[in-house]
């Protein structure tokens, strides 16, 4: 068995209880967003290795792919895999969890061999 860690990318999709805040009640969820990225980084066993965020070309909520960003990163094992989803659960946005405004899918497979390439 390899000692490889997972390549994981993290799919993250605003959903429509975001859009029905009245204006201006949005900042919260963004501080939550933030609050969640942090931990992310900060989570034993994964290791970030970029982000992209999408809401500058998609309006509306996500409900499937394409989602509005994305975490590609490299995690030890699948029980770090499920605690970095579950932050969606355990930050809080008021009295709700982040989950209420945003949702989370894994997916777990390997890098591709990286070619040689030329230089």
């Amino acid at each position: 068995m390899s000692d490889a860690p997972l390549r994981v990318l993290f799919c993250i999709g605003v959903n429509q209880n975001f859009f029905d805040l009245p204006t201006g009640q949005g900042k919260a969820v963004w501080d939550g967003t933030v609050t969640m990225l942090k931990q992310l980084y900060e989570l034993p066993g994964v290791n970030v290795l970029g982000t992209i965020d999408d809401d500058q070309h998609m309006v509306g909520p996500s409900d499937s792919w394409p989602w509005t960003c994305y975490v590609l990163a490299d995690v030890v094992d699948q029980p770090a895999v499920a605690a970095a989803c579950n932050l969606l659960r355990t930050v809080q946005v008021g009295e709700y969890g982040l989950w209420r405004y945003m949702k989370i899918e894994a997916r777990i497979g390997r890098p591709l061999p990286e070619p040689e390439v030329a230089r």
